[in-house]
């Protein structure tokens, strides 16, 4: 990412998300920002804030897309929350901070799984070497020589048994090697799993739960037990336990700390569900509170999480909603200026559904085809096939909930059902899927209109 411009961020965008260039170029703009950032004196570095994103647009049209696909590109610690599961303190429900918890856990994961591919190298050849005691027990020290024996007779034979274990055990290697050990069983120790501590705590809760997991983990030793297991699978064991050795478990939590709070990105879904409505509400009571709660996580406050510390006034927040509602106007105003960046997205319409059908490199299209040819099944999609989807699919979402894209899940899956049934009993076939066949499979649904409300 360091060294992509906007203009190639947006780019990659494009392999995955069709239109909403105004956003994509927003967050584009934003990404980068990160990296000039980084480039700057430490002194000017620490006073500029990150520019907070509200994304405004109707469900399906690819708000949460742009977020995961962005936070793909940054390699950076990525969340993606529901606003309507938080709640303020002294409620039933999780507090906000715990965002920044969670966020903290991915970014350990994150750099856990980096710093493991960097020394699976050393890794495999250590489980090697432990593989083969398995296979082959060290030579056991021989007591001293009996004085009615000369030594050097004692010594050669010792050196004999030496080149013998050497040999066999180089055999052994190789045999290894070539897979013809796989399924040979042996003996490994390995670690005993930890009795489950579960804590009767009200919702909202489940941090503090984690935490006396953490605690008494840290108080009662490991235990361990033998297991008879296949070699391959003693592999895999031994890789695991030689990566965890050679882990610096301290420098990673530093090296994680530091990454989501300088990289960080925490998607707020459904901000506008904590928006006020109508005045003198109760409900709008909690979803203010909610605010008030965000408010200086988002301006920047320290979190305590079982990892240290984390300060969150680097972290980049992008919220998004449909705002059918409300506006973003109706959040409270010390909130609305931490969130200085709006974009609209806009509805989508045939030509757009048209080119997801066909452009992204994970368009739904290729997926069919990809999980029908597995049954050796080769299916073939027409122009005024993808003409006729399209169509439909605004139809659909004009006369009944727009949905946006989602709606071509429904209707490619209510199409394919049945050769999707029948495709271990088809190999070999070629299905051509034409406006025809698209018209016959969705003529039921066209013909009863109000049943469609409730089936697509």
């Amino acid at each position: 990412m360091s060294h992509m411009t906007p203009r190639e961020i947006v780019s990659e965008l494009d392999r995955y998300i069709i239109g909403q260039k105004d956003a994509k170029r927003m967050v584009a703009i934003a990404l980068r920002n990160r990296w000039r950032r980084q480039q700057l004196a430490p002194e000017l570095r620490d006073e500029i804030a990150p520019k907070n994103i509200i994304m405004i647009g109707p469900t399906g049209v690819g708000k949460t897309e742009i977020a995961r696909r962005l936070a793909k590109l940054a390699h950076a610690p990525f969340i993606k929350v529901e606003a309507t599961k938080y709640t303020e303190v002294g409620y039933v429900g999780r507090d906000v901070e715990s965002m920044i918890r969670d966020l903290m856990e991915i970014g350990v994961t994150m750099l856990r799984k980096e710093e493991t591919e960097r020394v699976r190298v050393k890794a495999e050849k250590l489980a090697e070497e432990r593989l083969l005691d398995l296979l082959l027990p060290p030579k056991k020290a021989q007591p001293p020589t009996s004085p009615t024996i000369p030594a050097t007779t004692g010594a050669m034979a010792d050196s004999e048994e030496d080149a013998t274990h050497d040999s066999t055990r180089e055999k052994l290697r190789k045999l290894w090697r070539d897979g013809k050990l796989d399924e040979r069983m042996v003996e490994l120790e390995v670690k005993a799993s930890s009795p489950q501590v579960e804590i009767m705590a009200m919702p909202g809760l489940e941090d503090m739960e984690m935490q006396f997991r953490d605690m008494f983990s840290r108080v009662f030793p490991q235990r361990r037990k033998q297991r008879r297991v296949k070699v391959k699978d003693a592999y895999e064991l031994l890789i695991q336990e030689e990566s965890d050795r050679l882990i610096d478990m301290d420098k990673i939590m530093e090296a994680a700390r530091e990454r989501v709070e300088q990289g960080g990105i925490v998607f707020l879904d459904e901000i506008d569900k904590v928006c006020s409505t109508l005045e003198g509400s109760k409900a709008n009571v909690s979803r203010e509170g909610v605010q008030r709660d965000l408010l200086p996580v988002v301006e920047g406050s320290s979190v305590n999480t079982k990892y240290g510390m984390v300060r969150t006034d680097h972290i980049l927040f992008i919220a998004a909603g449909a705002f059918h509602m409300s506006k973003p106007s109706d959040l409270i105003p010390e909130l609305q200026g931490r969130f200085p960046l709006r974009v609209e997205l806009a509805a989508l319409t045939k030509e757009d559904f048209l080119r997801i059908l066909t452009e992204p490199e994970n368009a739904l299209t290729k997926q069919y085809m990809a999980l029908l040819g597995t049954e050796g099944v080769t299916v073939e999609f027409t122009d005024d096939s993808l003409e006729e989807v399209a169509s439909f699919a605004q139809t659909i979402n004009e006369d009944t909930e727009n949905i946006g894209a989602r709606r071509l899940y429904t209707i490619l899956e209510k199409i394919l059902s049945d050769l999707s049934f029948d495709a271990s009993e088809r190999s070999g076939e070629h299905v051509r899927v034409d406006g025809a066949y698209v018209r016959d499979k969705l003529q039921d649904i066209q013909q009863r209109r109000d049943l469609s409300r409730y089936i697509l």
